[in-house]
């Protein structure tokens, strides 16, 4: 069942910049996605509206993709009153029952750059490490409410995730873990511990960010079911893979 995205008129924020670069998803595709920065923190009502128009955050900075000749990226969010957890993904739950997960305002510090920076060079997701300056200015700063969610095995942190706050939605912003452990399905895991905690908070729908069906790092999260997905302009409810549709 479609649904259209809020009425609400959000501040658009201050355009940086709109240049065509290359896709970060797509090879040999063109992006375009327009960057607004935000010199006001923006209340609950407001991010909610946002996000219900597949915006993204950087730091103080959103964006949302506006490639003319491309409608690959998709908004994805999941009604979390709604999910249920396939069976694969209750073994995951049940196999990490040994992690304690702790909420808490988000922080720069060693330790969380050297674990990020660990994830990103060994789960190819990059070439070269990140400063602390940059982390800070990613994940740290915000003009949002913004928590930090750290995922600990026997006192030890091998998970961070970094969650946006609006008044009845949240946004996954980034989740990153130590691949020591990646057979713990810790991306899994830190998406159903998120919407445990939105759910037990009465919260509406858990954004997943951008799905892309033809990249890899993007399209699994289409497995959390049932989900939405933004297409032209208009949420699509789906309440089972499209193979079984």
């Amino acid at each position: 069942m479609p649904s259209e995205p809020t009425a609400s008129s959000p501040p658009f924020g201050t355009l940086l910049d709109d240049s065509p670069h290359d896709c970060p998803y797509l090879p040999g595709r063109t992006a375009v996605l327009p960057v607004r920065w935000y010199d006001k923190a923006l209340d609950g009502d407001q991010v909610d509206a946002l996000l219900a128009q597949a915006d993204r955050r950087v730091g103080r900075t959103l964006y949302r993709p506006s490639c003319p000749d491309c409608q690959e990226c998709k908004g994805i969010r999941v009604p979390v009153m709604d999910f249920t957890p396939t069976r694969s993904q209750r073994r995951v739950m049940k196999q990490n029952e040994d992690i304690e997960v702790v909420a808490g305002p988000p922080q720069p510090s060693p330790e969380r750059l050297a674990l990020f920076n660990k994830h990103k060079l060994l789960r190819g997701l990059g070439e070269a490490p990140i400063s602390l300056a940059h982390y800070r200015n990613w994940l740290v700063t915000s003009c949002v409410q913004t928590i930090e969610t750290r995922y600990v095995l026997n006192g030890q942190v091998i998970g961070v995730g970094v969650l946006d706050l609006g008044r009845r939605d949240a946004s996954s912003v980034y989740f990153y873990f130590d691949p020591d452990h990646a057979d713990r399905s810790l991306g899994t895991f830190s998406a159903l511990a998120e919407m445990a905690w939105m759910r037990a908070q009465g919260l509406r729908y858990y954004y997943l960010g951008l799905y892309v069906a033809g990249c890899d790092h993007l399209n699994y999260k289409a497995r959390f079911f049932p989900h939405e997905r933004l297409i032209d302009g208009v949420w699509r409810r789906y309440d089972a893979p499209e193979s079984s549709r």
